[in-house]
């Protein structure tokens, strides 16, 4: 269950483009960007490691995201952040 309270770092990312389609959608950008910015931060070097990192500190991470399907895989990881416009994500950072 997420607060109510955003972290303010992630409000930078808010109008960050979703390149997915909406069918595909099964985990919110700013959750994954959540993760993957957390997981960075603590020493994560592959999506691998994001995606352990994530499912290690899921009940934190659900004290300010949604994470209604869970933490993404490594797959889901790299695939969207490949496809995000990397100049538009720098502008977000």
């Amino acid at each position: 269950m997420a607060s109510a309270q955003v972290p303010v770092i992630l409000t930078h990312f808010e109008e960050l483009t979703d390149p997915r389609l909406d069918r595909t959608k099964q985990h919110r950008l700013g959750d994954m960007v959540a993760i993957a910015i957390c997981g960075a931060i603590c020493g994560a070097d592959t999506w691998a490691d994001v995606e352990r990192f994530g499912r290690e500190k899921i009940e934190w991470f659900r004290t300010f995201l949604r994470l209604e399907n869970g933490v993404p895989s490594h797959d889901t990881f790299g695939r969207v952040f490949a496809m995000l416009d990397t100049s538009e994500f720098y502008n977000c950072c």
